[in-house]
């Protein structure tokens, strides 16, 4: 009679736009994260932490500005049918959080918070559906002292981290600019948001899609190279024509050395842009400010300087927004060179916090990309993120099963003196197990058969050790006869004697 045939497995899968992590990389992006944390603390500012799911309604309608509330947001009903959402970014929450706890918390407040954010958006090349943030933001300071101080701060993390001064820049613009173009070409007014919108997002794609790209965006749409079409802002060519001159607009550095007076005369070719307007006006005068307390502080145009080109897509900026570009060359698997680009960014959010209160609440931040600047560091080498997850465990084999409590009292005893340890739960036998200490990185393996149990002994392998001396021994004969790091103690010194292989490899 035949067997039956087995089942269909269930296949194992990825969901689009989502990775997997290993030990490594996990514990690089800690001293990674680490590092940043320092650096912000540094600055005066203390962690607080939100959840993963708001209302729907807290978060607002930024990601995009659409009615759906599951468009852009993995959003869900509560049993109470209420709208709930995965958050989108950290600032928004953040927002929540300062509402709700607003006469317990000092003013100004200035905050950091890292953790997960979720986009349901299309995933592709470097865009995924959950990665990481690392904010910083000060809430209740209404001078723009607060958006130089970030600016300051984000130039200062980068070079901790490992980018080098001149492998970076802070580029600073302000949205008040922005909306001065935006009246000059007759986009002024609440009835003209949702296309105000639309240029931004348009604008904000500069880097990634070219001027050419950004002429589509802005004029009648664009398709993509997977067939998507994306509508335009659908703008006269004289309205594209006078963003695209803002946006990639340059000043040659000619006045002497003096920076303020390089300053001076680049904002006067901005004013020919933004026209008559006042609130185009009063953003160059707050972008002149910032630089000028930047250099006056020692954050010179090589650091921190204003570029047209940076809008930011979400909708809820109000002032000064700011992008930590990478500026080193890299070299694709194409073999073609590329600029690595953006690895965070932010801005002033006046308008944000105010949505729950009755006053209005002032408030700047900026948030570092994560997984971004963690590939960026990898391509330059940076010592933080280099290097393995650390040691594995000292794994204690088992070679005989009846005496599997006397091995776990080994365990414990490596533990209790705080060394990693773990007991072989497997069935295999004593080269399979091996082979695991191996796989997990074990630094060495402690051994006690029937002899070594009588004699109160066990033997320790150091693996490492081993490995070396092993890659200079010819023969396998000669290899049984050295035993190469492998020695015999007695069991009340197994501790100090494993302390010591570990001191020697990794203190």
């Amino acid at each position: 009679m035949s067997k039956p045939a087995k089942a269909a497995t269930l296949k194992p899968r990825l969901p689009r736009g989502l990775i997997d992590r290993g030990p490594a990389e996990i514990a690089a992006t800690q001293r990674m994260l680490q590092t940043i944390r320092e650096s912000f603390e540094l600055y005066g500012f203390e962690a607080v932490e939100t959840p993963f799911i708001e209302y729907t309604e807290a978060l607002g309608k930024f990601l995009p500005d659409l009615d759906r509330p599951n468009e852009g947001v993995f959003s869900f009903q509560d049993d109470d049918e209420s709208w709930l959402s995965l958050r989108y970014d950290l600032t928004a929450p953040l927002a929540r959080y300062v509402a709700e706890h607003f006469d317990a918390l000092p003013k100004p407040y200035r905050s950091y918070r890292a953790g997960y954010v979720f986009r349901n958006e299309k995933p592709g090349p470097g865009r995924f559906r959950q990665f990481m943030q690392f904010d910083a933001d000060i809430v209740g300071a209404p001078s723009v002292a607060a958006d130089a101080e970030i600016c300051m701060m984000a130039a200062d993390t980068l070079e901790k981290v490992g980018i080098a001064r001149g492998d970076y820049v802070v580029k600073v613009n302000n949205r008040k600019v922005l909306d001065g173009v935006m009246e000059a070409i007759g986009l002024g007014g609440d009835d003209q948001a949702g296309r105000r919108l639309t240029v931004l997002r348009a604008i904000d794609k500069l880097d990634r899609l070219g001027v050419d790209g950004v002429r589509l965006l802005l004029g009648p749409g664009r398709k993509d190279e997977s067939g998507d079409f994306t509508k335009g802002a659908g703008l006269s060519d004289a309205s594209i024509d006078r963003i695209i001159r803002y946006v990639s607009f340059q000043a040659a550095p000619t006045v002497g050395g003096d920076r303020l007076a390089f300053w001076e005369s680049f904002f006067g070719g901005w004013s020919d842009v933004v026209g008559d307007s006042e609130t185009g006006r009063q953003g160059i005068a707050e972008l002149h400010a910032i630089l000028r307390l930047c250099e006056a502080a020692g954050y010179g145009h090589d650091r921190v300087r204003a570029d047209p080109s940076v809008v930011r897509g979400l909708e809820y900026y109000t002032g000064p927004v700011y992008e930590a570009e990478l500026t080193f060359p890299v070299v694709g698997e194409d073999g073609q060179t590329v600029r690595f680009g953006s690895v965070a960014g932010g801005g002033r959010y006046d308008g944000l916090v105010g949505r729950f209160r009755s006053e209005p609440v002032p408030a700047t931040g900026f948030s570092i990309g994560v997984s971004r600047l963690f590939s960026a560091l990898q391509i330059i080498r940076s010592p933080i993120v280099a290097g393995a997850a650390g040691p594995g465990p000292v794994v204690v084999l088992v070679l005989d099963r009846e005496e599997i409590a006397a091995y776990q009292a080994l365990v414990a005893r490596l533990r209790g003196a705080g060394i990693r340890a773990e007991l072989y739960l497997g069935a295999a036998g004593l080269k399979a197990q091996m082979k695991y200490a191996d796989r997990r990185g074990a630094p060495c393996v402690v051994i006690q058969g029937s002899n070594e149990r009588a004699a109160g002994e066990v033997q320790i392998k150091d693996l490492i050790e081993g490995a070396r001396a092993a890659e200079a021994i010819a023969s396998n004969a000669e290899w049984k006869a050295a035993r190469p790091a492998q020695f015999s103690v007695p069991e009340d010194e197994m501790v100090a004697r494993v302390r010591e292989v570990l001191d020697r490899h990794f203190s």
